[in-house]
């Protein structure tokens, strides 16, 4: 039976008698050795690195909605007009969105100084419809009109000043004009020590521009011809405006009766409140639907009318990213994709970039194109499990508008149908030991 077993034997020892040694051949082993051992160095080094390459496929993300992560301060707004509106292909309009989104109050640094609560919706303000402009004018107009040529000495020459900044074609001064006109009458009759007038804006533009006029009405109370912050923002109603002076008159009557140290906190805590530089810092994300459209950041008020002109939309982007924000430690594993592959740099490429116009009727408008990606990083981490990010590749101009019209900061997203995959991934154990014996039969053969 062995006999007949040896007779299949395919590696048959060839007597010592019939072999013979010859320096040749111990210099052709010797090269064969060190050539194996290359090789086989080679083949370790292959089979202990992993090799990282694409694919493009259609995207098979099935998500119905993209999320929209933004770290935004608007320079020159403050947050009460500050404002996101979204629209998209299949006319999907949301106005002042305020789901998920937070406004801090910034100053002329960009540093935040005041905490500005979440966006709530603006409140609601009640009007007096009850004055009749002709009937207050019977006995003669008791909100002053005032122009640039005597404002300044104006408000110089009385202890207190209540200022309507306002605009003729702003329906909100039309409601606020016999309010404001029974009210300085109501201040004549009381005889209270405050000159109530008004500034028509578009007879006097740089008077306006001046004191920053972003929207109709402003109601502004000057003390010895120093602005007192914050504006006055309640009630458009004669009772309204009368408790506020009040307010006003009674908390000056109290300062005078300070210590020293107790009025330097008093004015050191009014500092703080001071809204002289109106930025605001806009930081949240938004929930979008997976087609093409455009965020944008404008200036707009329930209760106001905003003066184009004041409206600068100049923007620094601190943070723009799509999807999911990615973990500390999801940014660290991806670092060991190479650069030409994959970049967290493309996923935020608008991050830390200033827009600044200081133009009339101009704001800066920004086309993205959105690339999703996953990478494989393992097997763990492939298919559904994979790692996935979003590319973008921007750009940004300057759009000019008309002189009615209140520019905005767009934000432009187009997400294209096609997905990147991005694959780390090494040789198998059998391929490493299938290529060991390739090459030591293939070196013996030669």
């Amino acid at each position: 039976m062995l006999s007949k077993l040896k007779e299949f034997d395919l590696y048959r020892r060839i007597p010592k008698d019939l072999t013979e040694t010859t320096t040749h051949g111990s210099i052709l082993s010797l090269c064969a050795a060190v050539f194996m051992l290359v090789l086989f160095v080679a083949e370790l080094l292959a089979f202990l690195s992993l090799q990282v390459s694409t694919n493009i496929v259609i995207d098979p993300n099935v998500d119905s909605l993209l999320k929209i992560n933004f770290n935004i301060t608007i320079l020159d707004m403050p947050c009460e007009f500050a404002t996101i509106d979204i629209r998209d292909v299949l006319g999907t309009r949301q106005d002042n969105v305020t789901k998920n989104i937070q406004k801090w109050q910034v100053d002329a640094t960009g540093i935040k100084n005041a905490y500005g609560d979440i966006n709530h919706e603006q409140a609601d303000l009640m009007h007096d419809i009850h004055h009749d402009i002709a009937d207050l004018h019977a006995n003669g107009v008791h909100a002053i009109p005032v122009d640039e040529s005597n404002f300044n000495a104006w408000i110089d020459h009385h202890p207190y000043t209540f200022v309507d900044f306002y605009a003729p074609w702003c329906i909100w001064c039309q409601r606020l004009d016999p309010v404001w006109e029974a009210f300085a009458e109501k201040m004549e009759i009381e005889q209270i020590q405050i000159s109530v007038i008004k500034v028509d804006c578009t007879e006097n533009p740089n008077l306006c521009s001046e004191q920053k006029v972003m929207a109709f009405p402003l109601l502004r109370l000057f003390k010895n011809g120093q602005a007192q912050s914050p504006d006055y923002r309640s009630d458009r109603t004669v009772e309204g405006l009368h408790l506020y002076v009040h307010q006003q008159l009674g908390m000056d009557e109290m300062l005078s009766r300070m210590l020293p140290h107790e009025k330097e906190e008093h004015f050191a805590l009014l500092a703080q409140g001071k809204d002289d530089h109106p930025g605001c810092l806009l930081v949240g994300h938004l929930l979008v639907n997976r087609v093409p459209g455009q965020f944008h950041i404008e200036a707009r008020s329930k209760h106001h009318d905003i003066n184009p002109p004041a409206a600068n939309l100049s923007h620094v982007v601190n943070h723009l990213s799509f999807g999911p924000a990615l973990s500390k430690n999801t940014q660290r594993k991806l670092e060991v994709i190479p650069k030409s592959f994959f970049s967290l740099d493309s996923t935020q490429s608008f991050n830390m970039k200033g827009y600044i116009n200081d133009k009339l009727h101009q704001a800066f408008h920004h086309y993205i194109k959105v690339v999703s990606t996953q990478v494989e990083l393992s097997p763990r981490y492939s298919g559904r499990d994979a790692i996935l990010a979003y590319q973008m590749v921007g750009a940004s101009q300057i759009m000019m508008y008309a002189e009615d019209e209140v520019p905005e900061a767009r934000f432009s997203y187009d997400i294209s149908p096609m997905a990147v995959v991005i694959t780390r991934k090494g040789k198998h154990w059998y391929e490493f030991v299938t290529s060991i014996c390739a090459l030591i039969g293939g070196t013996f053969t030669v």
